[in-house]
């Protein structure tokens, strides 16, 4: 039986987005976006309130981080974990391989679902730096990784939300 190695790579990550990340952020409120379950959290603050040595963003909303990370990092809220994913794991990883700007999910997915068997064995090149050798499915393999993990992180987080506060108005 022949794989469609493309087909399961985009699927496997469809399927933990749309049936269990995306909808639990339909009704994500400001609150529970911005809530720091703990003092000292990174989040997406504006520039003049942001801390630590760095903060990536053109405008004056930014989200929080040092370089070199600190040791442990501090907490980050859900505004900081969903800036993470949508920039750091989709976004950029989008512009830099399949040179689309649009900092989007949707971008990424699109970018992958046009790799063919070829297209997965080939390295990932300079723009991932000591990863440069690594061919383009482990890439994607590791994206999906991410995404489920700090998609995982959220939905706790909204959990704890829920049994602190009661559910969101």
């Amino acid at each position: 039986m022949d794989i469609d190695w493309t087909h399961e790579l985009v699927d496997q990550l469809e399927f933990q987005w749309g049936n269990h990340l995306r909808p639990r952020l339909a009704s994500l409120t400001d609150e529970q976006y911005l809530w720091e379950p703990v003092p000292g959290c990174w989040s997406v603050r504006r520039r003049a309130d942001a801390s630590g040595n760095s903060a990536a963003g053109a405008a004056d909303t930014v989200i929080e981080y040092e370089f070199p990370e600190p040791d442990p990092p501090p907490f980050t809220t859900i505004a900081w974990r969903m800036g993470h994913i949508s920039i750091g794991i989709f976004g950029g990883r989008a512009g830099r391989h399949f040179g689309d700007v649009d900092v989007t999910y949707a971008a990424w997915i699109a970018g992958v679902a046009k790799l063919d068997a070829d297209g997965l064995a080939r390295p990932c090149g300079p723009a991932e730096g000591p990863y440069a050798d690594y061919p383009m499915a482990a890439l994607v393999l590791h994206i999906t990784r991410e995404a489920l993990h700090h998609g995982a992180e959220i939905g706790v987080l909204l959990d704890l939300y829920t049994h602190r506060f009661g559910a969101p108005a």
